[in-house]
């Protein structure tokens, strides 16, 4: 499938930043939350603050640089395969929620999954970020399983390009809600790298809901076509 012009939404949501907001202190440029949608038992991921006043306009796919550094050129995902836990999923993109964090799919499109379009697209330098709900009022969502991933397991994501980009699941780590590690789950540096984002641990409710984030990171292992 050809790319569409840049002018359409589809091709203005293949963006990343053209200067990463990564390379600014820690503490002056990134806040870091975990959003409860109230009485649902759901987890929103953590994501940043959009802090960035006067920051640069993030570059569209057709004025970034082409492949480089081992990547793909940027093509959003429409698809996401996790066969160790029986994942099948839509992608669609996400940007940022009202309160700063990285947003969600809509509750009553629990089974779906959110790549987030201020970032790299998967197969591009950079980490990915795809994120995905815990569960329901109905019972299990799309990241239910998450938690079980192991290293060398593989997370497939088909994109707009038809490409596939290939990952292999290197570790899958919990952090407190308040203590994520920025510098290895957000930037557009670095070879094309992948993070699987939910919410786990212990239910504590309130503005947090699951105190913990689950994180798959995930390296790209090859790129084929469909």
């Amino acid at each position: 499938m050809a790319p569409q012009p840049a002018s359409t939404p589809a091709a203005r949501r293949d963006r990343a930043h053209s200067r990463s907001p990564w390379t600014v202190p820690l503490a002056v440029a990134l806040v870091l939350l975990g959003v409860f949608a109230t009485g649902a038992g759901l987890g929103r991921t953590v994501g940043p603050l959009d802090w960035a006043a006067g920051q640069q306009r993030p570059a569209s796919a057709q004025e970034r640089p082409t492949a480089g550094r081992g990547g793909l050129p940027a093509s959003r995902p429409v698809s996401l395969a996790v066969p160790a836990i029986r994942v099948t999923a839509p992608v669609a993109p996400v940007g940022q929620a009202e309160d700063g964090s990285i947003d969600v799919p809509p509750l009553d499109r629990h089974h779906e999954t959110g790549w987030y379009d201020r970032g790299p697209t998967p197969g591009e330098p950079g980490r990915s970020i795809i994120v995905g709900h815990v569960d329901s009022k109905s019972g299990p969502a799309v990241f239910y399983d998450l938690r079980k991933l192991k290293p060398g397991d593989r997370i497939e994501v088909t994109r707009r390009d038809r490409k596939v980009a290939v990952f292999t699941v290197d570790s899958v780590e919990y952090f407190d809600k308040s203590n994520l590690p920025a510098d290895r789950v957000y930037g557009s540096d670095g070879p094309p790298a992948l993070r699987l984002i939910t919410c786990g641990g212990a239910w504590v409710g309130g503005q947090t809901g699951y105190e913990d984030n689950v994180i798959a990171f995930a390296s790209l292992a090859e790129t084929r076509d469909p």
